[in-house]
């Protein structure tokens, strides 16, 4: 049966839905606990979090999801029961196995087919932590028909009742599965164990429903629990025990008061009696006074009101963008028109225009936020990378983050999980020393990787370090020139040393291993990045380790740009990046050196970088007198000029990916639609004032703004 037939698919994929977020609440609990910030509701978070996913894996069927969840929360449990220690060796036992949980996870939404020894090993350590054999499927598929005790210490029965010492309150309840609640894997033993930790609790199964066992049907429930517990709760803390079977059962709480100051053990509600059987009370006289006033009604806390949560379908939102995109291109055109009309700034269109123009960024603003995502997601997916990269190698690294709310396109998030988990890879295997050498250095044996993320200048800067020994540019210069990258003659800078690593086919690796050393990742990481219309620098200090820097816009959609003139073409600059422009005068440009010019600007000197010229259009100018100079801001803070021939509009522009089949040039991020229907470049002011653009041959030049036909797709 095909998904569009159906009617359980839509349910199936909100569970799926549900379990990426409940597997990360379950990488944040452990990582608190890890970090020695956990507390008692953080190990509840944890156990909630699998609990929940085997509720929702045992409604579909999903029997090895099922299995593994309920083995894992049963040593969770004994966390919560302070029977474990969550100390760092067990939280890493728990981490392996969140990772093995979320494979599941995904390998059932997918309809992939798991080994059945999968994750054996890893069930294997956890019933050792526990200090009981490993479960095997026949021993939980036995049955047991008798009604037994829970296990909960009533106390020794014959030993006189101390009235004060206990609490004031009686509850009693009465708890009743239904059939799905078996279904959903929920087991009746956990939750009257949790229930019995609020108090003392006198625990009665009522086996009066039980048929004969030739009349009994295994999918049917037919045991109730009915449980005397004293404790100065209040209803809503005995109604949270029962919050994961919410509809499940069938749940009664009921309040009763006895006196501290006249209680006995007579008026007492009765315990189990000894030489009854088990999990059975005998009837008692009813001694209780019969004028007792009936009890207020229990107060439930206060709690905030929930937020409501709408999960679209990402195809939808998609569709939205490209029309809000559409909307833009409409508004610029709308605009082109009225203005070449004539109409009078102060008209009623004119002025119905602005409003609409307010409307039109609002709508665009708000479409972005509901595409934007924090990237936390994609940080908890390099935590595990960074743990099965050191355990591959053998070294001790830890993962700290930062900036995991820093919000980011979808699209972008996506897109940058295969460039991080090679950069992650390299920093683990090259960048940080063996534990022993490192220790000899003066440094922890234990390695740190941090990643952070940040909004700076309107793009997201995400930065990847670790405290190794830094590149070693001596090695990695004469491998370049043994493999001919460079020639033998070539003599660089650090910083050119550094890039050198992003050529494709360098490797500083001795051997070939399952992380590197086959001369394929780096190159793949800057293609990837460039891809997405951001850039990557490097960073490194001999001893102290190396920092690579990612910049990214903050989405592939729509950005504010500022739209010039450069030769006769028009073209687009992102508006963030603009500081201001300027006005060259005959004694504002200072030669360096032949083909290096700078600029004078309140008193100091930033380089100056003729667009024109660089892009092939035309031949560098030999006077800048009276040309207009755009100061571009970087994202390291330092400041350069590029020469413009004039600036024509400043607007929102839809941005639009150039096909694969067309040139692509260093510093062409992508194309845009203008209001007249004419095609602009959107630049990469970053590559332009880094020299990254040469003037290019005949056959790859750039195409101009009458190229109405060219191709194009939706970024």
């Amino acid at each position: 049966m095909s998904d569009q037939n159906d009617p359980m698919a839509d349910i199936r994929a909100s569970f799926f839905v549900e379990c990426e977020e409940l597997l990360e609440a379950l990488q944040d609990g452990l990582g608190s606990l890890d970090d020695g910030v956990g507390d008692s509701e953080t190990i509840n978070v944890v156990f909630r979090a699998v609990h929940s996913i085997k509720g929702g894996a045992g409604a579909f069927g999903l029997e090895h999801l099922v299995r593994f969840a309920h083995r894992y929360e049963t040593v969770l449990d004994e966390v919560r029961s302070n029977g474990l220690t969550p100390d760092h060796e067990n939280v890493k036992l728990f981490f392996r196995a969140a990772d093995h949980l979320s494979d599941l996870v995904r390998a059932s939404r997918d309809g992939l087919t798991v080994p059945q020894d999968a994750g054996d090993a890893l069930l294997a350590e956890l019933d050792a932590m526990l200090g009981t054999p490993a479960e095997t499927d026949e021993a939980s598929a036995q049955v047991e028909f008798t009604p037994l005790g829970i296990g909960i210490d009533l106390g020794d029965l014959d030993a006189p009742f101390d009235a004060g010492s206990a609490p004031s309150t009686r509850w009693s309840i009465r708890f009743q599965p239904r059939a799905e609640l078996y279904e959903t894997g929920n087991e009746p033993q956990i939750l009257l164990r949790n229930l019995a930790r609020l108090g003392t609790a006198d625990v009665t199964c009522d086996v009066g429903a039980l048929p004969l066992l030739l009349e009994l049907s295994p999918e049917t429930p037919h045991l109730a629990w009915t449980i005397a517990l004293d404790a100065d709760v209040s209803e809503a803390e005995i109604r949270e025990v029962f919050e994961f079977v919410d509809g499940l059962c069938d749940l009664e709480v009921s309040l009763a008061l006895y006196d501290d100051n006249t209680a006995s053990t007579a008026e007492r509600p009765p315990a189990a009696d000894v030489n009854a059987p088990a999990g059975v009370t005998l009837p008692q006289p009813d001694t209780a006074p019969q004028d007792m006033p009936a009890p207020p009604p229990a107060r439930r806390a206060a709690e905030p009101p929930a937020r409501s949560v709408v999960r679209v379908d990402l195809e939808r939102i998609e569709r939205l963008v490209n029309l809000v995109g559409e909307l833009v291109i409409n508004q610029a055109m709308l605009a082109q028109s009225l203005v070449s009309a004539g109409l009078s700034p102060h008209s009623d269109a004119m002025n119905g225009l602005e409003e609409f123009q307010r409307l039109t960024r609002d709508i665009q603003d708000s479409v972005m936020m509901i595409r934007a995502q924090p990237v936390k997601s994609l940080f908890q997916r390099m935590s595990r990378i960074v743990r099965e990269a050191s355990a591959a190698v053998g070294k001790e690294v830890r993962l700290v983050t930062d900036g995991e709310a820093t919000e980011v396109d979808k699209t972008v998030i996506e897109r940058l999980a295969d460039p991080l988990t090679h950069m992650i890879r390299n920093a683990v295997d090259h960048g940080l020393e063996p534990g022993a050498d490192r220790v000899s250095a003066g440094k922890s044996a234990e390695g740190t990787v941090r990643l952070s993320a940040a909004h700076r200048s309107g793009r997201v800067i995400i930065e990847l370090s670790d405290d190794g020994g830094g590149i070693n540019r001596p090695r990695v210069l004469q491998i370049a020139r043994t493999k001919g990258l460079i020639p033998p003659e070539a003599s660089l800078s650090d910083t050119e040393i550094d890039n050198l690593l992003f050529l494709p086919g360098f490797s500083t690796a001795e051997s070939v291993s399952n992380l590197s050393g086959r001369g394929v990742g780096m190159d793949v990481v800057r293609t990837a990045i460039q891809q997405l219309g951001g850039r990557i620098s490097i960073q490194s200090e001999s001893g102290q380790g190396t920092t690579f820097t990612i910049s990214l816009p903050l989405t592939l959609a729509v950005l504010d740009g500022m739209v010039v003139d450069v030769a006769g073409e028009t073209m687009v600059l992102p508006l963030n990046v603009v500081v201001e422009t300027l006005s060259l005068g005959p004694d504002d440009v200072q030669m360096l050196r032949p083909g290096a010019e700078l600029v004078r600007v309140r008193g100091g000197f930033v380089p100056l970088y003729d667009l024109g010229a660089m892009l092939g259009y035309r031949s560098r100018r030999t006077d800048y007198t009276g040309c207009i100079v755009l100061l571009i801001s970087l994202d390291d803070g330092n400041r350069a000029a590029l020469v413009i021939d004039g600036i024509e509009d400043q607007r929102q522009v839809v941005i639009k990916g150039l096909d694969d089949s067309f040139f692509r040039a260093p510093g062409i991020a992508a194309a845009t639609i203008l209001g007249d229907g004419q095609i602009a470049l959107i630049l990469d002011p970053a590559d332009v004032i880094a020299g990254c653009l040469v003037p290019l041959p005949v056959d790859a030049r750039l195409p101009d703004r009458s190229s109405k036909e060219e191709r194009l797709e939706h970024g």
